[in-house]
């Protein structure tokens, strides 16, 4: 997702709305700025947005419809500190008051995760997908392979499934459409034959068919880097 910085600063018109020294407000209020520019942010600053014990940087996370979600917080504290009398010693032996930073990565987060779901519409990278693979037998003679393909990669860490209701191929592959399961394998007589797994990509669509162990090579190389390089 894309996002944008918001410099939160006080209004100096409303005094009566921030705790501490003006003189304060306006170094932590440089900090802030000369940090989002050190970061190469793109920043615009909002007067009359900051907690009333400090200035803070916002994040603006940009959605699939251009709209913007505040998530992720910086809070530069100077107040607090000092309200708790907080002291620390420093190298010269006199007692100095700390500054103190509020750091929320993703704010609310079941705020974060619906807008996250509706950016996405569902369709997760892979890293993150609750489910990475759904394994599809082809008819139920091919149930014990399948399984075993199921437990091997989950022995490897990999989230998988395996779809082994008495439908039909086409049903099962449309339901792990819907889910937006990034991988199916589908096995089959030749795949128990052969000891390979046929691929089908959510984001590619059909692949060649594999070796079990080149998948799982080729998807935790994907898994680890979150390269988005699909497994071939």
């Amino acid at each position: 997702m894309e996002f944008k910085a918001r410099l939160s600063f006080s209004d100096p018109a409303q005094p009566e709305k921030y705790l501490g020294d003006r003189s304060n407000w306006d170094t932590a209020e440089k900090i802030i700025e000369m940090v989002a520019k050190n970061l190469g942010l793109d920043y615009s600053i909002a007067i009359g947005e900051a907690a009333f014990y400090g200035p803070k940087i916002d994040i603006l996370v940009i959605d699939a419809l251009g709209r913007e979600w505040q998530c992720a917080t910086e809070q530069l504290d100077f107040i607090q500190p000092i309200r708790f009398g907080l002291e620390y010693t420093a190298e010269d032996g006199s007692k100095q008051t700390p500054v103190m930073i509020h750091k929320a990565l993703l704010g609310t987060i079941d705020r974060f995760l619906g807008v996250y779901i509706e950016h996405t519409m569902g369709a997760f990278p892979l890293w993150l997908s609750p489910v990475q693979v759904s394994v599809l037998p082809v008819s139920e003679k091919h149930n014990a392979y399948a399984k075993e393909v199921t437990e091997a990669l989950k022995t490897e860490h990999i989230r998988a499934t395996i779809d082994n209701t008495n439908e039909s191929l086409g049903k099962k592959i449309r339901r792990a459409k819907i889910e937006k399961i990034p991988y199916l394998l589908v096995v089959g007589d030749k795949e128990v034959e052969s000891k390979t797994v046929s691929v089908e990509s959510r984001d590619v669509g059909k692949m060649d068919a594999v070796s079990l162990p080149e998948f799982i090579t080729n998807i935790k190389k994907e898994i680890d880097t979150r390269s988005g390089v699909t497994p071939r």
